[in-house]
């Protein structure tokens, strides 16, 4: 393993020097940070993690709190996770991945052991039990979704309110006004699940402006529990032409359900989607869709974070990235309109 000391040996400079160009306290004349830079290169050094931690107050890790329920498409969840990851990498940070539902305790395991730099949550909820240890901790923390109260938080999310009404207004001027929404499991409302009572929120406030009728049904996402949620909707609203799917799970079953109950898409019901582009092109028919910037999402709470360790962003600040509708081959107009 290569030493600092032969680090500087080979840039012809004191260990101390070595040590400012990689701690940054003391300002170094660009000439000799670029030898010393070429020399760590060149010989491959990397830094004791534990002797830097303790020289800078600093673990150059990022927490990442991300629960993998079983209620919720964990392919999103982890494709937040990777882009947490790479942008850190590119940051200098590691990431520590704590995957589990303790809530709260996980939240004081981190603050309290200094086991990382910052925070990102996920998984936000409305009235999140986590907030107020967040609020009282010493590290910064960001969120990747929108609790009701954002005073004093750092937010990246879509803008699941604006998605919702995104998705009324395109099946309304097709003709839609009898509108069914396939949502997440019930337990993700039990929870009041920041991103699915926002979506919910903007398609019934639009669709009220519009004077389309909403159904809401939440739904496990099995064949099985489909097949008794279209039901449902149809009993309930036979006249029912428009659905809108918050539920990737529940896609290809809602797809051949109403295959095989002879209603053609789009010539007899129109199907918009929120979901991952690949789960809308690869769908048995092409989906009209609202994509989950995913990458984005992740990508943003990880330079938001490093802006916060640098003191170079606000104590709080909600990023919300437009929703773009992409039409496909799963949307047309309504029955008898056309």
């Amino acid at each position: 393993m290569v030493t600092l000391a032969e680090v500087a040996r080979h840039a012809g400079v004191s260990a101390s020097t070595v040590s400012y160009v990689l701690s940054g306290k003391r300002s170094i004349s660009a000439p000799t940070r670029e030898r010393v830079e070429h020399s760590i290169k060149e010989l491959g050094y990397h830094p004791n993690a534990g002797a830097r931690a303790l020289a800078s107050s600093r673990s150059n890790i990022l927490a990442l709190m991300v629960p993998l329920r079983t209620d919720m498409y964990v392919p999103v969840m982890m494709e937040i996770a990777i882009a947490v990851a790479t942008t850190a990498r590119s940051h200098g940070y590691d990431v520590l991945l704590l995957t589990g539902e303790e809530g709260p305790a996980a939240v004081r395991r981190v603050t309290g052991s200094g086991l990382a730099d910052a925070m990102i949550v996920m998984d936000v909820e409305l009235e999140d039990e986590r907030l107020p240890l967040l609020h009282a901790a010493r590290q910064p923390t960001v969120l990747i979704g929108l609790p009701a109260d954002t005073v004093g938080l750092t937010c990246v999310d879509l803008d699941f309110t604006a998605t919702g009404a995104l998705c009324a207004e395109h099946l309304a001027d097709l003709g839609h006004r009898e509108i069914a929404v396939v949502g997440e499991a019930p337990a993700v409302y039990e929870r009041h699940t920041g991103f699915a009572e926002r979506t919910l929120e903007g398609l019934r406030r639009r669709a009220g402006e519009l004077g389309v009728r909403l159904l809401h049904r939440p739904c496990e996402g099995s064949y099985e529990s489909m097949d008794g949620a279209l039901s449902r909707i149809f009993d309930e609203r036979p006249g029912t032409t428009g659905f809108v799917v918050q539920n990737e799970a529940a896609i290809d079953p809602l797809l051949s359900l109403l295959r095989r109950q002879g209603r053609a898409v789009p010539e007899d019901v129109s199907v918009v989607a929120i979901c991952p582009e690949q789960v809308a092109t690869q769908a048995s028919v092409r989906l009209t869709s609202v994509a989950i910037p995913a990458q984005e999402m992740g990508r943003r709470a990880v330079e938001l974070a490093v802006a916060k360790l640098a003191g170079r962003a606000p104590e709080e600040q909600v990023t919300l990235l437009a929703p773009e509708l992409t039409v496909r081959a799963s949307s047309g107009p309504a029955p008898g309109t056309s």
